[in-house]
């Protein structure tokens, strides 16, 4: 199988995914490799499903909690005036949510994430800097940490690749 997410997550379990956040019982927390919206975050399920309905109740149950409190991280972390989230999979038949923080000085207000061209969003300039990853991952990990009944079962921190 030639999954995306796949690749990321064995990218994440063999450290050499810089963007890994911290992982949960269900899934994976990265920030985008693209920040035009700033704060951008992705959770990637464990489990390669294409639907939701795929995977057993609990596990759906869990993976949909455990989504809530992620963008309750990035809510916390990067102090947006709105959240926008998206599990699609059209491209990437992989189960995961983006998480858009949107910004009172979004360069696109009103706009659909992804009704920004392409081109804009994967300009360079808004490539993730190794500057604003650190700082970017410890914001969100801390506020993970403040949420009661989360399991944070590795982190960033215990990636020898920082």
């Amino acid at each position: 199988m030639n999954c995306l997410i796949c690749n990321r997550i064995e990218q994440i379990r063999t450290r050499s995914n810089r963007h890994f956040v911290a992982e949960l019982e269900t899934g994976f927390v990265v920030l985008g490799d693209y920040q035009f919206f700033r704060g951008y975050t992705l959770f990637l399920a464990k489990q390669h499903a294409a639907e939701l309905h795929e995977l057993q109740s609990s596990v759906k149950e869990r993976f949909l909690i455990e989504m809530s409190w992620v963008a309750e991280a990035v809510y916390k972390a990067f102090s947006p005036v709105k959240l926008n989230y998206e599990c699609l999979g059209n491209a990437e038949p992989h189960l995961h949510w983006h998480i858009f923080p949107r910004h009172s000085d979004d360069p696109s207000p009103g706009t659909s994430s992804w009704k920004v061209d392409r081109a804009i969003r994967y300009d360079e300039g808004n490539k993730l800097t190794a500057a604003d990853l650190i700082w970017m991952r410890r914001d969100i990990l801390e506020a993970l940490e403040k949420i009661e009944g989360i399991s944070i079962l590795s982190t960033w921190q215990s990636d020898t690749s920082k």
